[in-house]
């Protein structure tokens, strides 16, 4: 059922929500802000680890940072190609993961 053409890893959840926040441009807070919102204040990024995990994916060409008007300390990101392939393949995981789980547990709460 599951195929990763693209890499063979998963996802940390905070990579995951930093991803998912990239589908429009946004700076670092917006990021913050949407990752906390999205995992109902599960995931709660520090600047140090956002920065981080930012300047990481951009290496790997999962996003991309947009060009700074002049004078602005803003720094906008977007994800990237490779990036929604690799969030698209993520989700495909994690739906098998839930699938084999309600198979074998039954889907019981």
């Amino acid at each position: 059922m599951y195929k990763n053409m693209n890499e063979n890893l998963a996802l940390t959840e905070t990579t995951y929500y930093i991803l998912l926040s990239l589908y429009k441009p946004q700076h670092g807070y917006g990021i913050m802000q949407q990752a906390e919102e999205l995992s109902k204040g599960r995931i709660r990024l520090a600047a140090g680890t956002l920065y981080g995990a930012l300047n990481t994916m951009c290496e790997k060409g999962w996003i991309t940072l947009l060009p700074v008007e002049e004078g602005s300390r803003k720094k906008e990101y977007k994800i990237t190609g490779r990036g929604v392939s690799i969030l698209k393949s993520e989700i495909e995981r994690l739906r098998e993961l839930v699938y084999n789980g309600d198979l074998i547990v039954g889907g019981e709460k």
